[in-house]
């Protein structure tokens, strides 16, 4: 089942950085390098909160990521980011990690 997930990086101020979007067809060497490092080298497509964060012109201001999920129906879902994204999120300056 595929979700709708978004994944938004603010700065200390609250103001947007970068917006990224999960994907079910595009790859990234940096999903398999950190999906081998926490053992999950299936890991591979590209995760939002990953691609808000290679899109995030200013990632040395990044201070807080929120991360949001949808069913098809709209509805509201868990989206705690998954091993692979805290390792990757915990080689940036994010402090703040939020999520539905």
């Amino acid at each position: 089942m595929q979700y709708d997930v978004t994944a938004i990086i603010y700065d200390k101020h609250g103001r947007a950085l970068s917006i990224g979007k999960n994907s079910y067809t595009k790859t990234h060497p940096i999903m398999l390098k950190h999906g081998i490092k926490v053992g999950r080298p299936q890991k591979i497509y590209l995760h939002a909160e990953v691609e808000a964060i290679l899109k995030c012109r200013n990632l040395d201001k990044a201070y807080r990521i929120a991360v949001f999920r949808y069913g098809k129906s709209g509805q509201p879902l868990s989206a705690k980011p998954c091993p692979v994204c805290m390792s990757i999120i915990a080689n940036t300056n994010i402090q703040i990690i939020e999520h539905t």
